[in-house]
């Protein structure tokens, strides 16, 4: 592992709209069109396979858990591919086919053709995540790199929040003319991206280590070592648990807004502009309390217990008024971003700081996998607790929160020990 020493250099992502590092500022071109197009669809699409497609509840939450299986499978080979064939082009492979799966999902009339859909959307997207990690350990300067992440973090949820208010049109509409329009245009904007990417240059570690192509010649030893890191899969879970946060929002809100509570079906889309506008606010800030290890065992913890917080006052909304009921949805979104800010900036961190530098690929292929894992369990477990069995099923998530979050702290000890005892982590 690696210490930082000497004087922080100066971010270059947080003290402008616009960032002057050429790389950040194209990344952030390509993270705002696909969290455009994503912000279009995403949050309507629970409601897009039930209403539209006459898909039950319980089979999209399903469908959606095969899928995330799917990504959990990917996210390793894809990281390995990285490490051997580059980042760039690896990512750039898999942003083209997550666009040609999402278009899939026009074509859907029932539960087969979804099914395939989200299997084929599920595994590439997934898998690109792990590989997007690496991507970013290559073109960004380790020193900036997790502020970096912040402030991507701050565009994806503005170009969400913006695509969701577009999105909350068609979701009055309620056609499937309208629906089939929101889902070709994020397929296409898995597209420029992909072109785009092969234009970063890597930073000056990634050159010396890779060589200009950015293909990396990692010792023997270090290629799965991953896989076999016991306290980095320990970190690596407990943070995918925080994760089940965004199935939460994504599956979980829409579901219990429809389903459970008297507030009109618009508050789905208030929900997420909420999120993406706070998160879009306070993550490159959040980002400045996490640069190390310390401050990220901390920020986990107390993410923990916001979002465990959270699914208690979601749980309250039951039973209430129109008004009420949105009134107190929105203050538990409220809550749960400061939980995500957290718990996303902490988990940036670790996920560097505890990898093996020489193994990027595979390393942030683990992390991401479990990323996919949460994705994978999260529909399913979201639909049977807290949709399915009202405030006991809350007070469930709640403690499953809190618990990951207090549980970082023992997970990061070992991981520490581990790496001093055999010298061989740097990150």
């Amino acid at each position: 592992m690696t210490a930082t020493t000497g004087t922080r250099p100066r971010s270059t992502a947080g003290s402008a709209v616009l960032p002057t590092e050429p790389a950040l500022r194209r990344l952030a071109l390509m993270t705002g069109l696909n969290s455009f197009g994503n912000g279009l669809f995403f949050p309507v699409s629970v409601l897009y396979f039930t209403r539209i497609c006459g898909i039950g509840a319980t089979q999209v939450g399903f469908g959606l858990t095969i899928a995330g299986l799917f990504g959990v499978a990917a996210g390793i080979p894809a990281g390995r591919a990285s490490d051997r064939w580059g980042s760039r082009r690896v990512i750039a492979v898999l942003w083209l086919g997550s666009g040609v799966a999402m278009a899939g999902y026009s074509l859907v009339h029932g539960y087969a053709g979804f099914l395939v859909a989200a299997v084929c959307f599920g595994a590439l997207n997934q898998a690109g995540w792990g590989v997007k990690g690496a991507l970013f350990a290559d073109v960004l300067p380790a020193a900036t790199r997790v502020e970096a992440r912040g402030y991507l973090r701050m565009v994806t949820n503005v170009a969400m929040g913006l695509g969701g208010a577009i999105g909350a049109v068609a979701l009055q509409l309620d056609t499937r003319g309208a629906y089939v329009a929101l889902i070709l245009f994020d397929a296409a904007t898995f597209v420029l991206p992909a072109v785009l990417v092969r234009t970063l240059p890597l930073n000056e570690a990634a050159t010396a280590a890779r060589g200009a192509d950015g293909k990396a010649d990692t010792p023997a030893g270090s290629r799965w070592r991953a896989v076999r890191d016991l306290p980095y899969l320990t970190v690596t879970m407990l943070n995918a648990v925080t994760m089940l946060q965004f199935s939460l929002l994504e599956v979980g809100m829409p579901l219990w807004i429809a389903e459970n509570t008297e507030a009109p079906r618009w508050t789905v889309a208030l929900v997420m502009i909420v999120n993406c506008v706070l998160v879009a606010l306070l993550q490159v800030r959040a980002t400045r309390g996490v640069s190390d290890v310390a401050g990220s065992v901390r920020a986990m913890g107390r993410a923990g217990l916001l979002l465990g917080a959270a699914c208690v006052v979601f749980a309250l909304s039951a039973g209430l008024s129109p008004m009420w009921a949105v009134a107190v949805l929105a203050a538990g979104s409220v809550i749960q971003v400061f939980g995500e800010v957290l718990s996303s900036a902490g988990g940036w961190t670790l996920g560097y700081e505890l990898a093996d530098s020489r193994a990027h690929g595979v390393y942030q292929g683990v992390f991401s996998s479990g990323a996919a894992a949460a994705m994978m369990a999260g529909p399913a477990l979201v639909t049977v607790t807290a949709v399915g069995h009202g405030f006991a099923g809350w007070a469930f998530l709640a403690a499953l929160f809190a618990a990951a979050g207090l549980g970082i702290r023992p997970a990061v000890r070992w991981a520490q020990r581990d790496g001093e005892w055999r010298g061989e982590k740097a990150g």
